[in-house]
């Protein structure tokens, strides 16, 4: 059953990392960038990304830290959203297995 605070801290992220991407291109969209500052704007949602995985460097629990792995080599070979899923996945399937 889904927790009701989990489902609106899920919905707030993922509405706060769009806007982060979002906002940025609004705000400038009158203007010329520069290959740059186009490359910066583009990486605003990858940065916001880490910020939420990063502490499963920390993390006590083999599960996450196998996820982790799995996830970094993922992102080495693939592109961001299927290295996104392959780490929402093999968190989802370590966690259930291994506790």
């Amino acid at each position: 059953m889904l927790n009701t605070q989990n489902v609106l801290t899920i919905l707030s992220m993922a509405l706060v990392t769009y806007l982060t991407r979002v906002l940025g291109y609004w705000a400038l969209r009158n203007r010329t960038l520069s290959a740059r500052a186009t490359t910066v704007l583009e990486a605003v949602p990858g940065c916001v990304l880490i910020c939420v995985i990063a502490p499963a460097f920390t993390s006590p629990r083999p599960a996450n830290l196998i996820a982790l792995a799995v996830t970094i080599l993922a992102a080495t070979r693939l592109s961001i959203l299927p290295t996104v899923a392959v780490g929402v996945g093999s968190a989802a399937l370590l966690r259930h297995f291994m506790g």
